[in-house]
Formats: structure tokens, sequence, C-alpha cells
């Protein structure tokens, strides 16, 4: 794998990963390592991976931003954010916006913008050691890297406006509970669970799972007569897929479908 930073990343039999791998650090983001994120997840996506695993290392996923670096930036805070986010929120958007798979495993606890990275998957499997605190209230910021959007997303825009209120430390039970984490696994397990998980998605029909993520992504608010439009076009390019033959001619003769991504 490559690294840079204290971010590592490659692919690997068609799953990207992409690893934060500063432990001693919490794997907090800061200027360079923030830039190297960006590096990763653009190098990931562009060799098409048909999953992407992303997740850290040690107890900490992800503890936000780099807080030594905003007290030595003092008045010019706001252009060390400037600096940090002009890279790193279009490349999130990229990185979600994918069409392959996402899974993000939360390998413990998780705060700052470490909320907006772990809660982007499309499948989030935690550590039962993790717990979430967003924190930004706690210093006076506000929410970045998406924690706002994908914790209200997940938990409902009321539960995560309190949750972003009052920055209390939330443990792995209640995140599963309130869906802010999909699965929850022993801190040894972790790690297994989630690449089986990535190596079952970068084996499916990619193209399925490409048209499912535009069509769930936009469906609160399209109107129902454009959604069967467009459930209607998806479905008309799937049907005349490699991987929709495939997948029937496997339906029919009683195997285990092998699909190609095409």
């Amino acid at each position: 794998m490559n690294i840079s930073e204290g971010i590592a990343w490659g692919v690997e039999a068609d799953v990207g990963r992409i690893v934060l791998k500063r432990p001693e650090r919490a794997n907090a983001l800061g200027v360079a390592s923030g830039r190297a994120l960006v590096q990763a997840i653009d190098e990931v996506l562009e060799q098409r991976p048909r999953a992407i695993l992303l997740t850290g290392e040690g107890k900490v996923f992800c503890a936000g931003g780099a807080i030594d670096e905003f007290v030595a930036a003092g008045e010019s805070l706001p252009e060390l954010v400037n600096e940090m986010l002009n890279g790193l929120h279009p490349a999130l958007l990229r990185l979600s916006n994918n069409p392959a798979p996402l899974v993000v495993a939360v390998n413990g606890a998780v705060g700052g913008a470490g909320v907006g990275l772990a809660l982007c998957g499309d499948f989030v499997l935690a550590a039962e050691s993790m717990k979430l605190r967003t924190g930004y209230a706690a210093i006076g910021l506000s929410p970045d890297a998406g924690a706002s959007y994908f914790l209200a997303r997940r938990v409902g825009p009321v539960r995560a406006q309190q949750l972003l209120m009052l920055s209390d430390a939330i443990d792995s039970r209640r995140c599963l509970a309130w869906g802010a984490v999909d699965e929850l696994h022993p801190d040894a397990e972790l790690a297994g669970a989630a690449e089986a998980l990535a190596t079952r998605l970068a084996q499916g029909a990619s193209g399925s799972f490409a048209a499912i993520k535009t069509l769930c992504a936009g469906a609160p608010g399209r109107p129902f007569a454009e959604h069967l439009a467009l459930e209607h076009k998806l479905l008309r390019e799937r049907a005349g897929s490699a991987d929709a033959r495939e997948g029937v001619a496997a339906f029919m003769a009683k195997r285990a479908p092998r699909f190609t991504g095409a």
C-alpha cells in the first residue's frame, strides 16, 4: 500500500482500501494528513474498485481535526479551516458519490470530523468499544466533513441536532439502536467482518449497486413519478448488461452467479 502522512491506501482484488494510520495522534486530521487523505481518495477512485473499505488503526478511528494545529493557528484559524476543507470536502463528496459500495469499519472512538468519515459509508460496522462524541459545540465550532449531514441522515435531524449541541459521548449500543451504525462486532473480529463484507460486495453486480445508490440517495426529495421514471430507465440499462444475463442464467441453473461488474 502507499502511505503518506499517516494515511495508507491501495487497491487489491477489486477492493480499494484507505487506512488512517496515525494512532499515536488518535488519527486526527491536520493540514498534511488531510492532503494525504484527499490523495488517497482520488488515487483509489481512479482505479475504479468494485468496493471500498475505510478504517483506522489503534483505539481511535478518528478524533477529528488536529487541535494542536488549531491552537498554533491562533487568529488565523479561519484561514487554516479554509486550507483544510477546500480540498477535503470535495474529496469526501467524490468518495460518497462514487458508485462502488463503501464500507467503513469504525475501530474505536470517533469525534469531530471523524463522525463524517465514520458515517459516510453505505455500510458502517463498528467495534463494541466504539463511542461517538461530536465535540464541535464544546469548543465553540460547528460541524464539517459531512458530520451533520450523515448524522442527520442516519439518526434523524432532531436527534442529530441534539447530539451536535450537547457533545455527549454516545456508546456503541446506543449508536446501533439509533441507526448511526449498522453492526457491532467484538473489537478483535471487526477487521475480519469488514474485509469479508467488502470482498462480498466486490464480487457482486457492481452496476446494480450503482443503480441502487442512485435511486436511494435521491429518493427522499424526488417526486414519485420521477422516481418511477428513473427506476424504468436504470432497469432498462441493467437488463442489457452482461451481469444481468449472467444473473438470470445462474438463477435458472441453480448456481452462484459469477459477476464481472459489466
